[in-house]
Parts: C-alpha cells; sequence; structure tokens
C-alpha cells in the first residue's frame, strides 16, 4: 500500500483538474498570467512547468499536502537551459516595466529588506522573492527564487527592465548547465493567502524543511527576557548578569528567560596560547577573529564557584564598570581612529597618539585586573560546595530567582566566529579561507565580513556536525542551560568550495543541528540570527521554529551620523515587519531586542506589543525604564501576546514608507477579542542602491499624515478572528490618544498625523447589544500597550430581565470599556465595586494584580 502522502495515493489523484495550466502561460516570448502578460521579450531557453509535472515525493503532512494540490493549477515552475556548465549561472528571466512590486533582498550577507519598484531594473542584487501586482485581474503574483539539486538562486537586476536569475552552487566542482524547477512562481487574488500557498507548495516540493505550522515553537515566544549584549558587550560575566536579573526584580518585572550572548564561550587567536582565554576583550569586532579552542565556558564562567551569590556577603561588584570599560575601549578605538587619521594627512610626529594609546591600554589593563580580583574575593563559606561553573551559575541563579524559565546561551552556527581552532579539540577541523560570492559584492560594507574574511574560518568536518553541535549542547543541557541562540549562520556559504557545495554543506549542518536540538533543547530551544537568506529557510528549518525578522538593534549609528539614533529605530521596524511577511510561513519571528531607556525606547515597545513574538530587552545595568516596561510587561513576565505575528497592511505593499515622504508602516494583528493596527512614522532614511548602504535622509524626517481603517485587517487570515470580522460595529480604541470611536466597515477611514518615530495603537473590538438599548465592548487595560490583549475571556448572558458582561482580564491598573448605557451594578471578584462611567461611553474600573490568582481578576458589569 502507497504511504498516505506518496503521489500514488488515489486520493490526491482526484485533486487532478484539466484546469491545471491555465492560470500562466509561457508563448512566443511572453510570460502571461490569466491572459495579461507579465514579463515580454522571455528568452527561448527558459521554461514553465506547472507544478503537478515536476512533483516529487513529500514527507508534508496529509492536509498541507491536499491543500497545495487543490490550488496547485495557481503555481508552477520556471526553468533555463545553458549551453555550458558552470558553478555560477545567470540568465534572464524575460522583462517587465510599469508594473509595482514589493521584494525582498540582502543588504549583507546575513540580513536582508524591503524594497519596491516598477521595473525588473528596479531590482536589487539577492533578491529572495518579488511579488507584482497585477491589477487587470486584481491578483498579485509571486516569483521565489528556489533550490534545485546542489544550485541555490537569487534574482538580480538586469538592463532594460530584465529580471536576471542567478543560480550557483558555491563550488568549482558542483556544476550544470539545465534547471526545470529553479523559481517558483504563484497567483492569487489576496497577497496574504499568495504566501502562505507559494511558500507551502515549495515545501512540499523541496521537501527540505518544514512550515510554522508544523512545529512547536520556543516556551519563551510569550514572556519578557533581557539579553547581556548591549549591556556588556564581550565582558559578560556571572557577576554582571546576576546583577541585571536582580535589577529588573527588584524593579517589579521579573525575567522569565536570559540570553547570555556573545562573551562566555571559550575563545582565542591563532597567534594566542592554545589553552587559554583571549584577554580583556570588549566590543564586537575583537572576537571575530577568534576561534573555540574548548567546547564548554569560558574561564570567566568556568571559575564561578557555586553559592557565590546566594551569600549574605558576595564577592563585590560595581555596576558601574561594563559601562567604564566599554567607554575605555570606546576611547582607545577613537584614539587609533585618529592616529590613522594623522597619518594619511601626512603628520611626522604622532607620538602624541602613540602615548596616549599606551596609557590607555594601561588602563584597560588595571581595570580588567581589578575587576578579576573583586570576582575572586569570596569572602562567605556559602560558596563552599563544590559545585562550580555554568552549572552552579545557573543553579544559583534559579534558586534566587524562582520565575527564571530558561537560561540560554550565545553560539556562531560554526561554535564561534572564526569557527573552532584546529587541533584543540577532538573535533577534525580545518581553516578555510572565505570566498565571498560575487553576488554579495553590492551589499552593505560590514565588519564582520571583513574579520572573517580575514581570519578564515576553523571548520569542523561536516561529516561531524553532529557530535560538533551535541557535544557542545549536551554539556549545556546539563549545565542548566535551556537553549541557544545560534548566530552568525551565513558563514557557511563562504567556505563550501571543497565540501560539495553550499546546499550540501548547509545540509550537512542543519541536519546535526537539528539532531541536537531534539536531543538536548526539546527540539524548540532556539532562535537563530544572522540568517535571513533562501539558504537558511529552505535547508535549515525542519527543526527551527524561532528567529530573528530583523536586524540587529542599533542604539545609534556606527557610521556616525547623528541623526542615525532616530532613524534606524524605523529601519529596524520595517526591516521586521516586511521580512515577516515570508519567515513567518516558516518560523515564529522574532522581533529582537531592545534598550527601554534608548530615546526612541517607546517607538520600539509600540511595536514589540503587537508583533506577536517574545519581548526582550538589552538593558545596560541601572538603566531601565520601568513605567515602560510595565505597560509590556506583567509582574510576573509574561506579556499580553497577540495571537499572530505582525504583518503589513495591504495598502503598504507597494510604497516605501522609509523615505516617500508620505506613507506610514501599517502592521495589523489579532488578539483573542479583538483585532489592533499599528501606525508608525519610519520615514528618515533608507537603502540606497548607488551607495550600497542604508543611509539617512533627513528630508523625509517629518509628521506623516495616513489614514486606518476597519478593513486594515485580515480577520479571514485566522479562523478564530474570522467571525469577529463579521460584527455589525466595531469600538475603535487610540492607545496613545485614549481616544474611543465607534466605526462599521461602512465608515470612512480614521484621518491620523504621526509624528516622526511615534505611533499609534488602534484597537479594534467588536460591539455587543446587550439588551434592547445597551452596547458594550471591553477594552482591557490602558495601561498597557496592548490593551485588548489583557483580555482573557468574554461572556455575555441573558437571566430574566437582567442582562451581563463577564470579563477575565490579566494584570492591573485601569480597566476600560465601552458602555452606553450606565451599568448598574459592578463586581471585581465576586465583591461590588465602584466603577466610573462617562456619558461618551467610558466605563472605568480599577482592577489589582492577584498574584495567587496569576493576575486575573474576574469582572462583571450587570445591566
Amino acid at each position: 500500500m502507497a504511504p498516505p502522502n506518496d503521489p500514488a495515493n488515489p486520493v490526491l489523484k482526484r485533486s487532478r483538474s484539466g484546469s491545471l495550466e491555465k492560470c500562466f502561460d509561457l508563448s512566443e516570448g511572453k510570460f502571461s498570467v490569466r491572459g495579461f502578460p507579465l514579463m515580454s521579450e522571455v528568452p527561448t531557453n527558459v521554461t514553465f512547468s506547472p507544478f503537478l509535472s515536476v512533483r516529487k515525493w513529500s514527507d508534508a503532512p496529509l492536509p498541507l499536502l491536499q491543500r497545495v494540490q487543490s490550488l496547485c493549477h495557481r503555481g508552477g515552475f520556471l526553468g533555463f537551459t545553458k549551453d555550458t556548465p558552470s558553478d555560477r549561472i545567470m540568465n534572464s528571466l524575460g522583462r517587465f516595466t510599469d508594473r509595482k512590486f514589493l521584494s525582498i533582498f540582502r543588504f549583507k550577507t546575513w540580513w536582508s529588506t524591503q524594497w519596491v519598484g516598477k521595473s525588473g531594473s528596479d531590482l536589487q542584487m539577492e533578491t529572495q522573492w518579488v511579488v507584482l501586482d497585477v491589477p487587470e485581474i486584481k491578483s498579485y503574483v509571486i516569483i521565489i527564487p528556489v533550490i534545485e539539486g546542489g544550485f541555490r538562486s537569487a534574482f538580480f537586476p538586469g538592463e532594460n527592465g530584465h529580471v536576471m536569475i542567478c543560480a550557483e552552487s558555491g563550488s568549482s566542482q558542483v556544476m550544470a548547465s539545465s534547471f526545470k524547477s529553479i523559481a517558483y512562481v504563484h497567483v492569487s487574488d489576496n497577497p496574504f493567502n499568495l504566501m502562505k500557498e507559494a511558500f507551502s507548495a515549495v515545501r512540499v516540493h523541496l521537501n527540505t524543511f518544514k512550515l510554522l505550522e508544523e512545529k512547536n515553537v520556543p516556551s519563551l515566544v510569550d514572556k519578557f527576557g533581557w539579553c547581556t549584549w548591549d549591556a556588556f558587550y564581550l565582558t559578560v560575566e556571572p557577576a554582571g548578569v546576576w546583577q541585571g536579573v536582580k535589577e529588573f526584580t527588584d524593579g517589579g518585572v521579573s525575567p522569565r528567560f536570559v540570553i547570555i550572548d556573545d562573551g562566555w564561550q571559550s575563545i582565542n587567536r591563532d597567534d594566542e596560547d592554545p589553552n587559554e582565554d583571549s584577554k580583556n576583550l570588549v566590543l564586537g569586532g575583537e572576537q571575530m577573529t577568534a576561534r573555540l579552542y574548548r567546547l564548554d565556558e569560558g574561564e570567566k564562567f568556568r571559575k564561578y564557584r557555586g553559592g557565590s551569590f546566594l551569600s549574605s556577603d558576595p564577592p563585590p561588584f560595581n555596576p558601574q564598570k561594563p559601562k567604564m570599560l566599554i567607554n575605555k575601549w570606546i576611547e582607545l578605538e577613537r584614539t587609533g581612529k585618529d592616529l590613522n587619521k594623522a597619518i594619511k594627512l601626512g603628520t611626522t610626529d604622532v607620538s602624541s597618539f602613540e602615548l596616549k594609546i599606551q596609557k590607555l591600554k594601561q588602563e584597560l589593563d588595571e581595570m580588567f585586573e581589578k575587576q578579576e580580583r573583586c570576582g575572586l574575593s569570596c569572602r562567605s563559606c556559602a560558596c563552599k560546595s563544590g559545585s562550580s561553573g555554568m552549572k552552579a551559575f545557573t543553579q544559583d541563579l534559579r534558586t534566587k530567582f524562582k520565575g527564571l524559565d530558561d537560561i540560554w546561551v550565545w553560539h556562531a552556527l560554526c561554535g564561534a566566529w572564526g569557527g573552532v581552532r584546529p587541533g584543540s579539540t577532538h573535533l577534525d577541523s580545518k581553516i578555510v579561507p572565505c570566498n565571498v560570492s560575487p553576488g554579495l559584492n553590492g551589499t552593505m560594507q560590514d565588519l564582520a565580513v571583513d574579520k572573517i574574511v580575514e581570519a578564515s574560518i576553523g571548520l569542523a568536518h561536516p561529516d561531524q556536525a553532529g557530535d560538533f553541535y551535541d557535544s557542545m549542547h549536551s554539556h549545556l543541557a546539563k549545565s542548566g542551560v535551556t537553549g541557544v541562540k545560534v548566530d552568525v549562520i551565513h558563514t557557511l556559504e563562504y567556505v563550501s568550495e571543497d565540501y560539495g557545495g553550499r546546499v550540501e554543506l548547509a545540509k550537512a549542518y542543519y541536519n546535526g543541528l537539528s539532531k541536537s536540538l531534539e536531543k538536548n533543547f526539546k527540539g524548540t530551544g532556539i532562535i537563530a540570527s544572522m540568517q535571513q537568506c533562501n539558504d537558511f529557510f529552505f535547508l535549515g528549518t525542519k527543526q527551527i521554529s524561532m528567529g530573528r525578522v530583523g536586524d540587529d538593534f542599533w542604539f545609534q549609528d556606527p557610521n556616525g551620523d547623528p541623526m542615525g539614533v532616530y532613524w534606524l529605530q524605523g529601519v529596524h521596524m520595517i526591516h521586521c515587519a516586511y521580512n515577516s511577511l515570508w519567515m513567518s510561513q516558516i518560523i515564529q519571528p522574532d522581533w529582537d531586542m531592545f534598550q527601554s531607556d534608548h530615546c526612541c525606547a517607546k517607538f520600539h515597545a509600540g511595536s514589540r506589543a503587537i508583533c506577536g513574538g517574545p519581548v526582550y530587552l538589552s538593558d545596560s545595568l541601572g538603566g531601565h525604564d520601568f513605567n515602560l516596561i510595565k505597560k509590556l510587561v506583567f509582574p510576573d513576565g509574561t506579556i499580553p501576546k497577540c495571537q499572530r505575528f505582525a504583518l503589513p497592511t495591504r495598502d503598504c505593499f507597494f510604497v516605501n514608507p522609509l523615505f516617500d515622504k508620505k506613507s506610514l508602516l501599517k502592521i495589523w494583528n489579532f488578539n483573542k477579542h479583538g483585532g489592533v493596527v499599528g501606525a508608525f512614522n519610519c520615514q528618515g532614511a533608507g537603502w540606497d542602491p548607488k551607495e550600497q548602504s542604508i543611509l539617512g535622509r533627513p528630508e523625509c524626517y517629518k509628521a506623516i499624515s495616513g489614514t486606518v481603517h476597519l478593513t486594515d485587517i485580515e480577520w479571514d487570515q485566522s479562523k478564530e478572528a474570522a467571525p469577529m470580522g463579521e460584527a455589525e460595529e466595531f469600538l475603535v480604541y487610540l492607545n496613545q490618544a485614549e481616544k474611543l470611536l465607534l466605526t462599521t466597515r461602512k465608515s470612512d477611514p480614521i484621518e491620523i498625523t504621526i509624528q516622526p518615530s511615534s505611533f499609534e495603537l488602534f484597537n479594534f473590538v467588536p460591539v455587543q447589544k446587550l439588551g434592547r438599548t445597551a452596547k458594550f465592548a471591553p477594552v482591557g487595560l490602558t495601561n498597557m500597550f496592548n490593551n485588548v490583549g489583557t483580555i482573557q475571556e468574554v461572556n455575555y448572558a441573558v437571566s430574566g430581565a437582567e442582562t451581563s458582561a463577564k470579563i477575565k482580564v490579566k494584570g492591573g491598573g485601569n480597566f476600560l470599556a465601552y458602555s452606553s448605557a450606565s451599568p448598574k451594578k459592578c463586581y471585581l471578584n465576586g465583591a461590588e465595586a465602584e466603577f466610573e462611567w462617562a456619558a461618551d461611553g467610558k466605563l472605568i474600573l480599577n482592577v489589582p494584580w492577584i498574584e495567587q490568582a496569576g493576575g486575573i481578576s474576574d469582572v462583571a458589569f450587570l445591566y
């Protein structure tokens, strides 16, 4: 008997239809959709094949397989043939002009972002997909470069509107000349259905990854946490981590997870003692030429003695020390730049610079020596338990901070930035020179790439990938670590020449990583980072279910633009929102951390409140805005998380919310009892193709006007939300303006003007009729950003002549509802309570945080 998802299964044969080839047609040099040309001047060596004609066996679940089969007539594959085999082949797929498109391209090796235009020549290098607007048939078409054999593909701009596809293997030993399914094309009248249908089809076809719907997500997805990176950079050590968690707890918000970022490992450089850690590392960049020489924690964490911070007299720690070290290193780095500048200008006497550098280095070394002495001076016998290292530290953290569910650590995909030092471990590691693909030549200047290319990568043999990850992860798991943030993922494409090419090398590494995750971290304990390329998504996500959708949070412009402290934040949101369109099909989007005391912290907080993922910060010690944090986080460290992931609204698809001087970024999401639209003014910066960089555009940094409407929320994208979308009338609550409105589908859009780096959140809640005259809609806690997310349950009941609205709400603060008439009575947790009602319909009640009830209060209004 054929397996349930075998192509021979007769159940699936019934989905065949004579209309399979009618959506797309390739003939006479034109590629058309439902009779309307998409591209002209299509070369004669380009082919189109219906989906079923290249169908392969798939391990997809039967419901997914049947869903893809039922829609397969909407899609197919583009291919091409060349006369001469090569490891990197470019070919035109045809030409289009005067047609709006939305695309995602790689602006760095690791990161991708949004781009719009009207011609194939407007595309950017390394485009991961493109959506074409086809108003002639009120539809959208997506074209996705995919993987075929040992080749992966991406789009590039061509001349005169041509779309170029590049297929490359990453190895001169892996060559081909013919491709039948190197790009997938799909059509739909709904852009959100388009993404789901297309990536589902690619999943079934490639059979090398899984969709998010097939996987479980990490437990920290609906929790609050802290990452150590911006607090310490490479100076992270146990005392600082302890102090950070304590500060949050003392401030009334208990982190449920901590990520110990880069700086905890055993690394050194090739010119250093092979058995000792590199000393006195401070800022990112210094560690990028270093390699792992042990597969466990570095000396800073190895020397931790159990009970050190549980005693009544713990080792002294100065919370200002991390900032002092960082500032001292920045001064040293700046002086070095000044020296180089002086030399370039022809200055003959640079002794003053050299003396200053020598003095700063000495001061820095003395600061580290003092810190080390303090860290070892435990004055209590409480630490004489015999336990030590990372295991003792995580045990002590959990003993002291009861709500701390997860402790994760950082590592690079190859171990460290520079991989594994040959001869230092049991692994067969080899220094492999880096070969950056020509396709990345047009990407942004990147210190990380420069450093990695400079040092090459110590690559553990791909046959040992499983052993490599298990050796690290099993030790971590035994030490109380519950997950990993895996970073620097796309270095593999640099070193694939002698390992079967980038596809085969990636398969080996991702397979080893997946097996280790299953064994050591419940299969879900991972955040993928620096991974925003189709290789990763199509080859590395059978197990991985969560990853970053933006680049790093930058608190200021590393290139020196003083306005970067503002415009970089809008750029970050654009990355996250548009990348979520495709990445959310495969992984849970993670919008990354930010700092609560940053000048744009509120701007970030508004987006994190409705992004649908975890909320975590990278606050420096002592650098917390607890008033802001408490608008995002409940006292127990959980968050009022939206039901799905935030996505751009339809009217944001073909515009540029970064520098077109007129567009707001609008994102939508669902709560259990309503929908939400966030409108953000991100104008002020963006990609410059000529400069090959993201640059500030001060002329765009101004107030922007726009509109928001009930229909901006795609209610039909969730079976749970769809019934809400059918309500006759909705309450709208503007979070920042603290304003209530009533609206229907036929109402005019709500007009709004938003200042630079500012936002508004629009909560849409169905209005319920109570009795003959009263109307009611719960908003939730007004002291939280995601107001409606605080509502856990809503029930309406009629008992005789009395009608009631009963709500379970989580959190403490001001509960707000709309009520067209004043209730007769109000009950809070079973006792009659006072409330405020105003003629504009605002119904207000103060609710407490009750720890024993998990922060949930029962509210009832009687009419």
